[in-house]
């Protein structure tokens, strides 16, 4: 069965930095390019970032490029997201995808407020 547990969320401050991860399970993790999603209150789902499946190549939306960095550990089954700088607008739920399928975890909240 395939497994996407994301974790990491939280409140923090405007400007500041959070660390999602997402661990992988029920499938050949190395093998996928992986997709941050993220949906906020009221909106639709929004494409985030991807990384394909080495980690070599990476692409980011325009509205997080330069804050946000995604990465992988194939080794772990785990994906990341380092997310800096953060602004009121990334509020939203995270959640990791596998690109070719489109199945994603439950998510985690990322709620960015002062």
């Amino acid at each position: 069965e395939v497994q996407l547990v994301e974790s990491g969320g939280g409140l923090v401050q405007p400007g500041g930095s959070l660390r999602l991860s997402c661990a992988a399970s029920g499938f050949s993790f190395s093998s996928y390019t992986m997709n941050w999603v993220r949906q906020a209150p009221g909106k639709g789902l929004e494409w985030v970032a991807d990384i394909n499946s080495h980690g070599g190549n990476t692409r980011y939306a325009d509205s997080v490029k330069g804050r946000f960095t995604i990465s992988r550990d194939n080794a772990k089954n785990t994906l990341y997201l380092q997310m800096n700088s953060l602004y009121v607008e990334d509020t939203a739920v995270y959640h990791c995808e596998i690109s070719a399928s489109g199945i994603r975890g439950r998510g985690t909240q990322v709620t960015v407020s002062s």
